[in-house]
């Protein structure tokens, strides 16, 4: 795909385009598009795929045999950390720069994407468009989108139905999960495939699921909120929002802050390349041909680990226990005491630490100043700041990781939480929601591209203790 990166300010973007190095150091473009725009996703998309068609032949046929590194035995005991073996378009994560969504930072896209009000956060329908596209959307192909995802967000009876079958008291995300799974008997990829449907075409339906998908996923995410927190009263989406501005309200909050954050929020959580578990849950199920919802929802049961998506509710619940023992007003000094309690009682301080990054995450840093421009005398916020100075060294002292840094996890829940958004149990469905944008774009690709089954070998200890005493022979 040719890109087209455009870093001029906006009313100079309609006549220049800037050459800009990517993380390899090749030429990347990223396209701007500023005239007489085409307002359908899946005609531009169509458009496109037969290029990248191409372009992924080729590089197999010139390059297949290639070799991307070694493997090594503490590789494949360590969860595969540093092994390279996904193909995932929408974005690359770095472990000094942090994510780039098909080529742009976080300040890149705060910048360029279009935003709901004039100099606000980017809208993730913005982002959804530049994540299939790899185009930089006008205000108007934004706003089409937006409008699209509200035509397709009617949600059947019997979705609602069968939450209502569980316990109120079922965790927010298991409640979710199920919402999705109930969804999954109106897919259109289930249907086509049934009828025979070429594999060259099953990109199309899996964009319609997709795009339904998303679509959804507020309501549902809404609906799974107010019946467990506010007795079950819901609230119909408003017609005249987008998407991160309709999630605030069907959740009850209607304060322009907080779906400006959610707009922010739903933006920096949609992609972290293909590697963490839930994109690669996602990837890895659908590659057995199994429709979106099947695959986005067995991505969510990943999400729901406390390794992974969970983090972000343990983080407000610990900076909660902060407060409780030690006051809002707590001291450097009391608070590195604190932590070294928590480490030494054999748990993690949350929030901290990144199985790729090794700087403080970009998502950490957008939220901060979010926090410093919307909340700076907020209590907790104020104990966050205080985190960042403390923990770091703490963890560096202890030398037993790679990354002692905040992570996105570390301020989300402290800007929830300020707008009203208080119960930590459900953090992880907003995490969710946003986490679905990623995981159906690329999953609409590794259909249009055609990538196969994926089946990486395994072995025993035995098999390696064996391979073991034949090298060093």
């Amino acid at each position: 795909m040719v890109f087209f990166r455009s870093v001029s300010l906006l009313s100079k973007l309609r006549s220049r385009a800037v050459r800009q190095p990517n993380l390899s150091n090749s030429v990347r473009w990223l396209q701007i598009q500023t005239s007489s725009p085409d307002l359908d996703l899946r005609s531009q998309l169509k458009d496109l795929i037969p290029e990248q068609q191409d372009r992924l032949k080729k590089l197999k046929s010139e390059h297949g045999k290639v070799q991307l590194g070694n493997i090594t035995v503490d590789m494949v005991l360590g969860g595969m950390r540093g092994m390279t073996g996904l193909l995932w378009e929408t974005s690359l994560l770095d472990p000094d720069e942090g994510i780039r969504f098909r080529g742009l930072s976080i300040p890149e896209c705060q910048k360029l994407l279009p935003s709901a009000k004039p100099s606000g956060e980017p809208m993730p329908e913005g982002l959804l468009w530049l994540l299939l596209t790899g185009k930089v959307p006008t205000k108007e192909q934004a706003d089409s989108l937006s409008q699209e995802l509200r035509s397709r967000a009617t949600i059947p009876d019997h979705v609602f139905k069968t939450i209502e079958a569980l316990p109120v008291t079922a965790h927010p995300m298991t409640q979710f999960a199920t919402g999705v799974m109930a969804l999954q008997v109106q897919s259109e990829f289930q249907k086509a495939y049934e009828k025979g449907i070429h594999k060259s075409k099953f990109w199309e339906p899996t964009y319609e699921d997709s795009l339904n998908l998303i679509a959804q996923l507020p309501t549902v995410a809404s609906y799974v909120y107010r019946r467990i927190y506010k007795n079950g009263q819901t609230i119909p989406m408003d017609d005249s929002l987008d998407y991160g501005g309709n999630f605030a309200h069907m959740l009850g909050f209607g304060n322009p802050e907080m779906k400006e954050l959610m707009r922010l929020y739903v933006t920096i959580h949609t992609d972290h390349e293909g590697g963490n578990v839930s994109a690669h849950t996602g990837h890895l199920v659908a590659s057995a041909l199994s429709d979106p919802y099947l695959s986005f929802a067995a991505a969510l049961n990943g999400l729901a680990g406390p390794l992974h998506g969970l983090a972000n509710q343990e983080v407000l619940l610990w900076i909660k226990s902060v407060v409780e023992e030690c006051g809002e007003n707590i001291t450097k000094e009391q608070l590195k005491d604190y932590v070294w309690k928590t480490l030494n009682g054999g748990k993690v301080v949350p929030g901290f630490g990144h199985g790729v990054l090794r700087k403080t995450d970009p998502r950490y840093t957008c939220q901060r100043e979010f926090a410093l421009k919307h909340l700076p005398n907020d209590p907790l916020f104020q104990l966050v700041s205080k985190l960042y100075e403390v923990v770091p060294p703490i963890l560096l002292e202890l030398g037993k990781v790679k990354n002692p840094w905040p992570n996105v996890d570390a301020h989300s829940g402290v800007l929830l939480n300020h707008y009203g958004l208080t119960e930590a149990r459900y953090y992880t469905v907003l995490f969710g929601v946003s986490r679905a944008i990623g995981i159906c774009s690329q999953l609409i690709w590794d259909r249009a591209l055609g990538l196969p089954l994926e089946r990486p070998k395994s072995v025993t200890m035995e098999w390696l203790e064996n391979y073991c005493k034949k090298a060093a022979a």
